[in-house]
């Protein structure tokens, strides 16, 4: 049992893990840059270690540092949270050769993972369902043209070391091509030092599914279900619910099994989520994340689990404490990414919050690092809390995160939450009749993009 564990990330997903922690008799550390002294997560912690200045690379990035702290303190693993190295398969590396333990998957399987057409190799030689495109990297322009047109138009050009939207460029026929290959590949050298694209089938009106999975390392895997996060701006997740209101249950059973036995055989260890995009009936493989999901928690409500508590559990050398037969799917999740921006344009917003309530009642979980007080820096994402109900069923879900979002105050900055208010009262997002498109259009017709 470890005595203690270092988390190396701030704010909500921080302080998640220091619940877990204490909840299992764990003491914790966190560590912060000098913008973060203030912060939450540093004050719930057992311990705290500054680990450097507001910039993220001399602190919440820097390797040395998060090293240091866990000697300094003694603690024995490192939980990564999500973003910065959390994927970090160098980090991962350098951890272990420090006879530490990280809280998540092996440097391999996040390495082989990191490389989206490594990932799709290895997802389509173990059963899974894989979009149409090339096989490897394209590297002319030429290849590029003769690919698409046996692939068939529209296709989109992907950077092959992306993420969040960067590197990524749709030609709806053939005359877009030439634009679509150099942009992606100049984005995509400028954003992650790497200028190699690949070439998909674009799918013209997908949702997108996710399915949680959970590994043990040893060669035994559980699926929790998928999680719909459609509700998309500019690639950026606004939304998420589970189940997935397009899912029946045959397919959900269907894609679970494929995607448990998949990360068993390759002897995956903890949380792992599989995305695809789904269309008429169809799943199809665009990325596995090997880390905790910012969207975990709709999970945790309709399964009554806690994955922060088995990712630990597991990292320790333990088993899992379920098995697929104890899953049972109750009622509907439904979560919302509060961002401190100023809409129309989703600009950030920070500054300091000068009154914080957070809704209460039944079904409802608040996930934020805010108080009374807090100013919100200016050096990170803008991510400031996640708002997440549970209903008997999806309709009851939809009713109380109305009722939860006329509760929740945050003054002092301006906030996302108008938004959610005005797509709650939208007939397709009550029926839960959308893709991952339909959030770009309504934003260009009602807030003007």
């Amino acid at each position: 049992m470890f005595d203690k564990i270092l988390i190396a990330n701030r704010g909500e997903i921080a302080l998640r893990v220091i619940r877990a922690a204490r909840e299992m008799g764990i003491q914790s550390v966190a560590v912060h840059s000098t913008a973060d002294a203030d912060a939450m997560h540093v004050r719930m912690a057992d311990e705290t270690v500054c680990i450097g200045p507001p910039s993220s690379t001399d602190s919440y990035l820097s390797i040395p540092a998060i090293i240091s702290a866990c000697e300094i303190t003694g603690a024995q693993a490192i939980h990564p949270g999500y973003g910065f190295l959390s994927e970090n398969a160098n980090f991962v590396q350098i951890v272990e050769d420090h006879d530490l333990t990280f809280i998540g998957p092996t440097a391999e399987h996040i390495r082989v993972m990191g490389d989206k057409i490594t990932a799709k190799d290895t997802m389509k030689a173990l059963g899974v369902p894989c979009v149409p495109g090339s096989e490897g990297g394209v590297s002319t322009l030429k290849e590029a043209q003769e690919l698409a047109g046996e692939i068939g138009y529209p296709v989109i050009v992907k950077a092959t070391a992306g993420g969040g939207g960067r590197g990524m460029k749709v030609a709806e026929t053939a005359a877009d091509m030439e634009s679509a290959f150099f942009t992606a590949r100049s984005e995509s050298k400028a954003a992650f030092g790497n200028d190699e694209v690949y070439i998909e089938k674009y799918l013209t009106t997908p949702r997108h599914i996710e399915v949680q999975v959970f590994g043990d390392g040893k060669g035994k895997a559980i699926h929790l279900g998928e999680r719909d996060c459609s509700l998309q701006r500019r690639h950026q997740k606004v939304l998420e619910e589970a189940p997935g209101p397009s899912i029946t249950p045959e397919e959900r059973a269907r894609i679970g099994k494929i995607c448990a036995d998949a990360v068993a055989n390759i002897n995956y260890a903890g949380a792992g989520t599989i995305e695809f995009l789904y269309e008429n009936g169809e799943f199809f493989f665009i990325e596995m994340n090997t880390r905790l999901q910012v969207e975990h928690p709709v999970t945790e409500a309709v399964f009554g689990v806690d994955l922060v508590r088995e990712q630990i559990r597991v990292a320790e050398g333990w088993p899992m404490s379920f098995t697929q037969e104890d899953l049972r799917l109750n009622g509907h999740a439904i979560e919302v990414r509060i961002n401190a921006e100023k809409l129309p344009h989703f600009s950030p917003c920070p500054g300091k919050i000068t009154q914080y309530h957070a809704p209460g009642g039944l079904g409802i979980r608040m996930d934020s690092a805010l108080y009374d007080g807090y100013a919100i820096p200016p050096y990170y994402d803008s991510l400031i809390g996640k708002l997440i109900v549970h209903g008997r069923d999806r309709s009851e879900a939809l009713a109380r995160l109305n009722r939860a979002l006329g509760e929740l105050i945050v003054d002092g900055v301006d906030t996302t939450v108008p938004l959610f208010h005005a797509l709650l009262a939208e007939p397709d997002v009550q029926s839960g009749t959308y893709n991952i498109h339909w959030l770009e259009h309504w934003l260009e017709t009602n807030m003007g993009g």
